[in-house]
């Protein structure tokens, strides 16, 4: 008996799960609404669990919540109560649960890491308290690289190499690079590279390799630093010094001739062994490494034992040394295999990759509203790798020793409601965790009693184009669930039947609204706590109409073209007409007029040609209509006048035979223009008196022809000529000639079998031609029979027409079928059998198995499994879905429920459903069609899609410009598609040249709508751009622009009177590229009133400059300075006979020695010393050589002076940020830089 209790629990489980599905509410989010109806809190944004902080700023904790009443707000650290009331540094904002703690303030400032730990948020009002997750403080570190005695590496010729980096341990990890004491990335390939934890790898060095400055560098990206490592120097030994070193201490025994070769096949430097492990978690990116030695470099593969690479997650990346696969899964576990091979062989390892994964939902617990008495259940699936354990909480309490309700049962990943009441409301938490990680969710039960209330605003009006469907809204709540009726008129009965459509949200849709459908539609919602109606009005409007259409126009250029375009519209609506020329607005031009009903062109010219579109707009509907409008040349006159030939005649017949007969001709003139063909036309005189048709045509050069012909036909013949200008006149009919009858020679086409109705079968053909009958008594012999079957032909004979109705079938069955001509000579030869179906009826069963997969916020996918084609009763034409928006999680109301269709012809079992709006609610069900129409609905599927990127904000204003600070105001953007989680601003300074200055960045809360930004320079103009966040990412971006205002205490205001009648007055003297502050003030009986104004001068003007040459003073100056020069050559040419020579002139006389003697650069000859330039330092652009290396006995001075390689910082933009220190006695080079001197900025910035 226990047994069978536990059954019956489990089935009432099931049961009361079903029941919560259909009783369960939905609260509208009418603002007004909201603000009325209780509500337990709920978390709407908190920080996320692993939050790193940077030390150098405040650390902001976030925790917002909604409710009513309005939540308030508690804090745990550490498990226990964190009373932040003690805490000088701690403070909560207002109407908020978000910590401040005041880290950067000097006087009550403190360091970050006094405040790690684990913080815990917790919502509380009188119907329940709702929790964050568990948020881990931590603050972020770079520490210094730690001192070491690095020994230069020296390496022969071919072997590989291993450069540790080492870098220090850092929160998070940082990023490393290698870079030469010069600033440059040093290069990497596929022999040279750096693995992931830093090292720098040579599958084979090369004497090029060898120098003294491989740098290590470390980022941090949280306090945007670069610590760098001490330079390690690399020697490579050239192979041929160590072979000539190895035959010197050989014997001749010894010596074979062979020299050390340093070929060599690949050996995996990393990993080591032939085998390795890595255990990943699902989602995060998976990556394998495999480094490789070697001569010629190794290539390196990468394989997946028994399977194959994920071909849209796989990524090789560092020359496919490493192996990427992003958001792996369970299926991604395997053995990965990477082969390193050059010419000699190959050598592999495998690594066997497992994927656990930690929890994530299966299906997330959601809200609950219902009213007393009803039932309902919370539900909470997760999975993970390992199984993930749940348990579940009341109001922040363990369920186990939280108070009880009697109308709650837990039974493992579910509680079950029944017979709630109010006292029931509370919020539950459910946390499903295992060894890699846990879920926290919170959802609410909230029990309300409420009457019925109709949201829908009273007698809203609603228009409607006839014969186009019409959607009534009726917006209701209530608690329980109202019922819906619409009624017609005062006195109406309730609306019911086909010709309506009644949705779950109350609107009422007419999907063919006709004229008498206008009038008051009354829509009452009732509950058992009370009723209520509302009242709507319908009107049906004429539709509009382009009776007069624009027609194809020819013109000459210089001409005048007109088109019309005529409409006819509802006479309580205002039309707007509007032309467009290729899609786009009419050219801005006098010569286009636009008339009330038509457009005129004048002066046509060549680029006028295109089409014109008349587009006719009211506020419910929308026509168009186009027109070609072709531009040709005014006509010239020609030397020759070219025109159509001249008719042939002549005709006489020969040759005649049953079946054939000889036509002969005399072409007519050509008029200049020669006879390309002849058309021959016929008459049969018998059937069709008067009437000529095709029957042949043959070359210009021509006279002749044999024509065939059909029998029993009354023939007659006439010719045409044609040449390039047109075609003749007819010539003269030929004498008759009447042909013998026979039997048909052919049966009729196009045979084909299909049902009207469900129970017949229509044979239809096309008859044969007149001259097709070859003679009297025409008729049809019909046959058929049903496909597969043992029935014999039936047969029936018929004349004058193309059907035949065969009724009492059966619903879509196969019939063979075949159409036979006859006449009074006999029967045609036996036709072809056409296989046909009878009448089609509506398909029985809907599609099974219905399924949505969201792909991604604005694209879903929908399965289900095929109706067999005995259900289908009809030709398959294919599957159509019927969806639409049903809410938008982000808040707003839809004012009108748009259901739309997509279809998908042929047996498919799958769609994609494009254009939908993210973060919104929708429903959908498919429908089987075929010939005859659609099949029943699937039940309605609900699915909800993800949030996407928002749109821009809806407005961007900056005002109080101040001289060193603006307020900005914003509005949330009109398309959120999602949760915002707040803003981003960035802003820069433009100078007066326009150039824009350093990008700074500030992130804003959600909830804020407006921010002073101060410490900026007075009199600037600033750039601002603005955007929004969801959790998927940034959105549009919004820009504007605003400039400081000039500061007062430089300069005081001048002051200018004007002429109280005057408006304007004009501001001289000024200067360019300046901002001014202009205050213009009244005064009069009612005192002195004033208003100022910014205004910034454009930059300057080049200005006609005075020709300093023809001024006499400048002449002056010229004549003296000639007449200096002279004076100094007559000495230097007196001195320079009296033969002298400088000192050193003489040491090298005495010496005589001629390699000591420096060369002169142009021609190579013997000079003189100078020792002008003797003993001076090095300027600093020539000590770095063309190959971009320092050597030693160029320079020590490097980053390694100062400071040892270990103190010396940067910041993120590559400045240093730690004082000098060690060899500090060191002079700066004389001399200005040079420009090619490396820039610790610019190679940071270019690299970084």
């Amino acid at each position: 008996m226990e047994w069978s209790s536990s059954i019956s629990e489990s089935r009432l489980s099931l049961v009361l799960f079903f029941c919560q599905i259909i009783t369960a509410l939905d609260v509208p989010l009418d603002p007004k609404l909201l603000e009325e109806l209780p509500q337990p809190p709920t978390i709407t944004q908190q920080s996320p669990k692993d939050y790193i902080v940077d030390p150098r700023e405040n650390i902001v904790i976030q925790c917002e919540a909604k409710g009513k009443p309005p939540p308030s707000f508690s804090w745990t650290r550490n498990g226990t109560h964190f009373d932040i009331d003690k805490d000088v540094r701690v403070r909560m904002k207002p109407h908020s649960g978000t910590l401040i703690i005041n880290i950067i303030n000097d006087e009550n400032g403190g360091k970050a890491e006094t405040y790690e730990g684990v913080y815990q948020c917790t919502a509380r009002n009188e119907l329940g308290a709702a929790i964050s997750n568990n948020i881990v403080i931590r603050s972020s570190r770079s520490p210094l690289w730690t001192k070491e005695k690095l020994v230069p590496k020296t390496v022969v010729e071919g072997q590989y190499a291993i450069l540790p980096c080492r870098p220090p341990i850092g929160l998070p990890p940082p990023i490393i690079f290698w870079m030469d004491n010069s600033f440059q990335k040093l290069p990497q390939n596929n022999r040279v590279s750096q693995s992931l934890n830093g090292d720098l790898y040579f599958s084979n060095v090369k004497p090029e390799d060898s120098r003294d400055d491989y740098i290590c560098y470390a980022r941090f990206n949280h306090t945007q630093t670069i610590q760098q490592k001490q330079p390690i120097s690399l020697k490579v030994e050239p192979v041929d010094s160590l072979n000539e070193t190895i035959t010197a201490n050989m014997s001749d025994s010894d010596f074979y001739g062979d020299r050390l070769s340093p070929e060599r096949r690949p050996t995996l430097l990393l990993p080591t062994g032939s085998t390795s492990s890595k255990t990943e978690l699902r989602g995060n990116t998976l990556l394998l490494e495999c480094i490789a030695e070697g001569l010629p470099t190794p290539l390196i593969r990468w394989i997946k034992e028994g399977g194959e690479l994920p071909a849209n997650r796989t990524f090789l990346d560092n020359f496919h040394k490493t192996l990427k696969i992003i958001d792996i899964s369970e299926a991604d576990s395997g053995k990965y295999k990477c082969i390193a091979s050059n010419l000699l062989g190959s050598a592999h390892h495998v690594i066997t990759v497992t994927v656990k994964a930690a929890p994530y939902w299966i299906r997330e617990p959601t809200n609950l509203v219902l009213s007393p008495g009803e039932s309902g259940s919370l539900i909470c699936r997760a999975n993970g790798k390992p199984k993930p354990s749940i348990s579940w909480l009341s109001n922040g309490v363990p369920i186990a020793i939280a108070p009880e309700d009697p109308s709650r049962n837990v039974d493992g990943d579910t509680i079950i409601f029944t017979d709630v009441q109010e006292r029931s409301s509370a919020v539950y938490q459910c946390n499903a965790s295992n060894e890699y990680g846990y879920l926290l969710a919170n959802a609410f039960v909230n029990v309300l009693a409420e009457p019925p209330r109709i949201l829908t605003p009273h007698n809203e009006l609603y228009q409607v184009i006839a014969n186009k469907p019409a959607l009534l809204d009726c917006a209701f709540f209530g608690s329980p669930v109202p019922e819906i009726e619409w009624f017609k008129g005062v006195k109406g009965s309730i609306l019911q039947g086909n010709q309506y459509v009644f949705h779950k949200n109350g609107t009422l849709e007419i999907p063919l609204a006709q004229k008498d459908s206008a009038g008051t539609y009354t829509c009452v919602a009732r509950n058992k706590l009370g009723k209520v109606q509302n009242e709507v009005q319908l009107e049906i409007k004429e539709p509009t109409m382009i009776i007069k259409q624009p027609e194809y126009k020819v013109v000459q250029r210089t001409g005048q073209v007109s088109f019309e375009c005529i409409i006819k519209h509802d006479a309580t609506l205002v039309p707007t007409v509007t032309w467009l020329k290729d899609g786009a607005e009419l050219p801005n031009d006098e010569r286009f007029f636009v008339g009330k009903h038509n457009l005129t062109i004048m002066n046509v010219t060549d680029k006028d040609g295109g089409t014109y579109t008349c587009i006719a707009n009211t506020t419910l509907d929308s026509v168009s209509a186009s027109a070609v409008l072709t531009v040709v040349a005014p006509p010239t006159a020609p030397p020759v006048v070219y025109d159509r030939p001249d008719p042939p005649f002549d005709l006489e017949l020969t040759d005649h035979q049953e079946r054939t007969v000889q036509l002969t001709w005399i072409p007519g003139n050509d008029n200049n223009s020669p006879i390309t063909k002849f058309v021959i036309e016929y008459e049969d005189a018998m059937r069709e008196p008067g009437i000529w048709n095709y029957l042949t045509e043959i070359s210009g050069i021509l006279t002749t022809v044999h024509l065939k012909l059909s029998p029993y036909v009354n023939y007659s013949f006439r010719v045409i000529a044609v040449n390039d200008i047109g075609n003749s006149q007819p010539s003269e009919a030929s004498e008759q000639y009447f042909t013998k009858a026979a039997k048909p020679d052919d049966n009729p086409t196009g045979v084909q079998g299909i049902g009207s109705e469900p129970d017949n079968l229509v044979i239809m053909w096309e008859p044969l031609k007149h001259f097709q009958s070859n003679g009297p008594g025409l008729q049809y012999k019909v046959s058929w029979r049903q496909k597969d079957g043992d029935d014999d032909w039936t047969s029936v004979t018929v004349a004058n027409v193309s059907k035949y109705i065969v009724s009492g079938t059966p619903t879509f069955a196969p019939y063979e079928i075949k159409v036979q001509a006859l006449n009074d000579l006999g029967p045609a030869p036996e036709p072809t059998t056409t296989i046909g179906h009878s009448g089609e009826d509506l398909p029985m069963v809907a599609p099974g198995n219905l399924q949505v997969q969201v792909v991604n916020s604005t694209l879903a996918k929908v399965q289900w499994d095929p109706v067999l084609l005995k259900y289908v009763r009809g030709h398959l034409q294919g599957y159509k879905i019927y969806y639409m928006k049903v809410e938008s999680l982000s808040g707003r109301i839809n004012q009108h429920v748009e259901k739309k269709a997509l279809s998908f012809p042929g047996n498919k079992t799958h769609g994609m459903l494009p254009g939908l709006e993210p973060y919104s609610t929708y429903k959908l069900n498919v429908r089987v069609v075929n010939g005859k129409g659609e099949g029943p609905a699937t039940p309605d599927e609900t699915f909800k899609t993800p949030e996407g990127v928002p749109s821009a904000p809806s407005f961007l204003k900056i005002t109080n410009p101040n001289l060193d600070s603006l307020t900005l105001e914003w509005g949330p953007p009109s398309h959120p598609n999602g949760v915002v989680v707040g803003y981003i601003l960035k802003f820069q300074p433009i100078n007066n040249t326009h150039e824009l200055g350093r990008l700074e960045e500030i992130s804003i809360p959600a909830n804020e709508t407006s921010l002073i930004l101060s410490n900026l320079n007075y009199s600037t103009r600033y750039k601002f751009y603005f955007y929004a966040q969801t959790s998927v990412g940034a959105g549009s971006q919004i820009t504007e622009e605003a400039v400081t205002i000039m500061d007062e205490g430089k300069e005081d205001l001048k002051k200018e009177n004007v002429n109280g009648s005057r408006n304007f007055f004009m501001l001289k003297g000024l200067t360019p590229g300046t901002s001014y502050k202009v205050r213009v003030g009244a005064e009069g009986l009612s005192g002195f009133r004033s208003s100022d104004a910014v205004f910034e001068t454009g930059p300057a003007k080049a200005s006609r400059q005075v020709d300093i040459a023809t001024q006499g003073w400048f002449i002056g100056l010229m004549c003296a300075v000639a007449l200096l020069i002279l004076i100094l050559l007559i000495v230097c040419f007196i001195r320079r006979n009296k033969g002298g020579k400088y000192p050193v002139k003489e040491k090298e006389d005495a010496h005589g020695d001629p390699e000591i003697q420096p060369m002169k650069e142009d021609d190579g000859t013997l000079g003189e010393y100078s020792d002008a330039d003797d003993h001076k330092p090095l300027k600093k652009g020539s000590r770095t050589p063309s190959d971009r290396t320092v050597k030693k006995e160029d320079s020590d001075d490097s980053l390694v002076d100062y400071g040892e390689g270990v103190n010396g910082q940067f910041n993120e933009d590559g400045s240093f940020i730690g004082q000098y220190s060690g060899k500090k006695e060191k002079e700066p080079a004389e001399g200005n830089e040079s420009s090619e001197a490396p820039s610790p900025v610019n190679a940071m910035n270019s690299f970084v």
